[in-house]
C-alpha cells in the first residue's frame, strides 16, 4: 500500500461510506482520530502523504463499520459531552446530544441555589450526566448507581479521567440509597425506556452494540420509571426534584406517574431542540411520606 495524500485518503473513505448508506462524516472524524491531529492541523494538512501503516488502520476501521455498523464513538473509544471526553464502550450507553439539555435544565434550576446540594443520578451508565453536575456544581455532592459492574467501571474511570468528584453504588436503581440511608435534593435519571416491541425499528449500531440493560424496559417502556416511583418517596428531601429523560411519547403517562405518587407536585414537560417531547420535570411540594 503506497502513500496517499490526506485528501485522497479522505475522499476514498467518504465515497465508500456514501456507497454503503453510511454517514460520509464518519471519515473525518477517525482520520482525524489516527492522526491525532487537532481539526486545524487535519485541514491545514490535507495535501500531505500520510502514513502507510495509519491508512491500514483506517481502512480496516472504516470498513467494521460498514461491515458490521459498530458505532464511530466504539472506534474512537470515547464521546464528546458537554464539552468533555467520556469513555465509552459496549458496556454502556453512547451518550445522546439531547441528555445535554438535561443537564442545561438541572443547571438552570440550580443556578440560584447557594446551599448545599445532594444530587443523585439513577442508572448512570457511563457516568456523563452525575459526572457533569459535580463538576458544574461546585456545592453539590452528587451520588450514582447502576446495576452494571461492567458500566460502574467505565463511569469511575470517567470521574478520574475528569477529575470529579462523586460516589459510586452499585444496586437497583435507588435501592443502594435506601441501603446507605441517603436523602436527596434532586433524583435525575435517563433509564431504559424502550418498549421491546420497538426493537425492530432501531438501527443496527444501536441494537447491536448498545446494552439492551441501557435500552429496554418491560410494560411498554415504563417498568423503569415504575419503579424508581415506588422507591423515590423515600429518598427525596422536602420540596425535592424529580428530573427525568423520557421516550417522546411518554409524557403524559410518565407526568401521570409521578402526580399519582405526589398528588401535589408541580409537573412540566419539556421538548428537545428538535421539538419531541424529552424531560419530565418535578417539584414535589407538601409531601409527607
Amino acid at each position: 500500500m503506497k502513500e496517499q495524500k490526506q485528501f485522497e485518503v479522505l475522499k476514498w473513505a467518504s465515497l465508500f461510506l456514501e456507497q454503503n448508506k453510511c454517514e460520509t462524516q464518519i471519515a473525518e472524524i477517525l482520520l482525524q482520530h489516527h492522526l491525532q491531529m487537532s481539526r486545524t492541523s487535519f485541514i491545514f494538512n490535507m495535501r500531505e502523504d500520510v502514513p502507510e501503516k495509519i491508512i491500514k488502520q483506517f481502512k480496516a476501521d472504516i470498513e467494521r463499520h460498514v461491515v458490521t455498523g459498530i458505532p464511530v464513538q466504539h472506534l474512537l473509544g470515547y464521546e464528546t459531552f458537554f464539552g468533555r471526553d467520556f469513555i465509552v464502550n459496549e458496556h454502556v450507553l453512547i451518550p445522546r446530544p439531547e441528555t445535554e439539555e438535561l443537564i442545561m435544565h438541572v443547571l438552570k434550576l440550580t443556578e440560584n441555589v447557594k446551599y448545599p446540594l445532594t444530587i443523585a443520578d439513577i442508572g448512570t451508565g457511563s457516568g456523563i450526566i452525575a459526572v457533569t453536575l459535580a463538576l458544574e456544581i461546585s456545592h453539590a455532592e452528587v451520588f450514582a448507581t447502576d446495576i452494571s459492574k461492567e458500566a460502574l467501571k467505565i463511569a469511575k474511570q470517567n470521574a478520574n479521567q475528569l477529575d470529579a468528584k462523586l460516589t459510586f453504588f452499585q444496586g437497583d436503581f435507588i435501592q443502594p440509597l435506601l441501603e446507605e440511608e441517603k436523602k436527596v435534593d434532586f433524583l435525575v435519571s435517563n433509564p431504559p425506556y424502550i418498549a421491546w416491541e420497538e426493537e425492530a425499528n432501531l438501527s443496527r449500531t444501536v441494537k447491536n452494540f448498545d446494552p439492551e440493560l441501557a435500552l429496554f424496559a418491560d410494560d411498554n417502556g415504563l417498568a423503569a420509571y415504575k419503579q424508581i416511583m415506588r422507591q423515590a418517596p423515600y429518598v427525596l428531601k422536602e420540596n425535592a426534584q424529580i428530573i427525568f429523560e423520557i421516550g417522546y411519547t411518554q409524557g403524559e403517562v410518565i407526568s401521570d406517574l409521578i402526580r399519582s405518587t405526589f398528588p401535589q407536585s408541580k409537573v412540566e414537560v419539556i421538548a428537545d431542540i428538535n421539538g419531541n417531547d424529552r424531560i419530565v420535570s418535578a417539584q414535589i411540594v407538601n409531601y409527607q411520606k
